[in-house]
């Protein structure tokens, strides 16, 4: 047990696979496939233009988090002398700036954003976001999908302080991304708006309940096949328990035909992913990634077919802060958003 416990990790125990074409190959085509299903679902079911809002003034504080967005970015990738004491800790106000930046960009499409309009739920998101990933953190000792580079100059006590914060930044930053996708009418009106039917609810999330909880077993026993499910089997286990508690959940919207509640925060995570990626590329420290079987073609630190994992990341997050929102006392802001005026 000692090295599922070591902390900081600084060893790397698991023997991944190597790189394989038929499993590259599978995955490609199984991408294209829900590339395909994922723009069809956005395709205009007629012909017409969506109307062109009024102008809102971008806000001042928006042009604010933008440079510093840029001054931040600059000195995470350069090595400057007269940085080089805090070096280590420009990721947390990059990603402070990003969010406040997307709250910006959605205030001046609607005139509303969770900065302004939910202040207290974007506020409870930040530690709720800190203990999230930790718990991801953990599953990664089990997967070793990715590692730190650079870890050994903190302590634990300040390794802990450190990604505690850095991680606070998660959440905020993807349901801010959300929010701003969702003022877009092309990317909240599916084309597919047919309600899902379950029949037995409670039978259904009884047994997903119980494969997940199994693929979560698979990580730890098999990593090279089942790591995947590190991203799946979270919100599978979450939307189940609720569902048998007779918690509001993620499946009644989709019986109520609300398809974009998973295309939404889903393309968010996409796009947050990207960002993570490109400003972790030349930072320092950084994390590197070592996944089986498709560790190849990676754009910055992560190979191609890593970022699928983005997607169902992004369904996590959406399940996590709608639970946030109800013990915050907020709507599900994220999903309600005003309309463009």
């Amino acid at each position: 047990m000692a090295r599922y416990l070591e902390f900081p990790p600084h060893t790397r125990y698991v023997q991944h696979a190597p790189f394989s074409w038929s499993a590259f190959t599978l995955l490609v085509v199984s991408a294209i496939v829900l590339g395909a299903l994922l723009i069809s679902l956005y395709l205009p079911r007629k012909a017409g233009t969506w109307p062109v809002a009024d102008r809102i003034r971008f806000p001042w504080w928006g042009w604010v988090s933008g440079i510093s967005i840029l001054c931040f970015w600059t000195l995470a990738w350069k090595r400057f002398d007269w940085f080089k004491p805090v070096q280590n800790f420009t990721f947390t106000p990059l990603w402070m700036s990003y969010v406040v930046f997307v709250n910006a960009l959605t205030y001046r499409r609607t005139g509303s954003c969770l900065l302004t309009r939910q202040t207290r739920y974007l506020l409870a998101l930040f530690p709720a976001s800190a203990l999230f990933w930790w718990y991801f953190e953990y599953l990664n000792r089990f997967a070793q999908n990715w590692y730190y580079v650079g870890e050994e100059m903190f302590t634990p006590l300040t390794y802990t302080v450190h990604s505690t914060v850095a991680f606070s930044t998660v959440l905020p930053a993807v349901m801010s991304t959300a929010d701003l996708l969702e003022s877009y009418p092309a990317l909240r009106r599916t084309r597919f708006q047919r309600p899902l039917a379950l029949g037995n609810r409670r039978m259904h999330a009884g047994a997903m309940l119980t494969l997940a909880a199994c693929g979560l077993i698979g990580v730890a026993v098999s990593p090279d096949y089942w790591y995947p499910l590190v991203w799946v089997s979270p919100v599978l286990i979450l939307v189940s328990l609720q569902v048998l508690f007779r918690e509001e959940n993620l499946l009644q919207k989709l019986e109520r035909g609300e398809w974009h509640v998973i295309t939404s925060p889903a393309l968010a995570a996409l796009v947050c992913g990207f960002f993570w990626e490109m400003w972790n590329h030349y930072s320092y420290p950084k994390w590197e990634y070592c996944i089986p079987y498709v560790q190849r073609f990676e754009i910055f630190q992560m190979p191609l077919l890593g970022y699928l994992g983005y997607l169902p990341f992004g369904l996590q997050c959406c399940v996590v802060a709608d639970l946030v929102a109800r013990l915050s006392g907020a709507s599900e802001v994220a999903w309600t958003p005003p309309k463009r005026i």
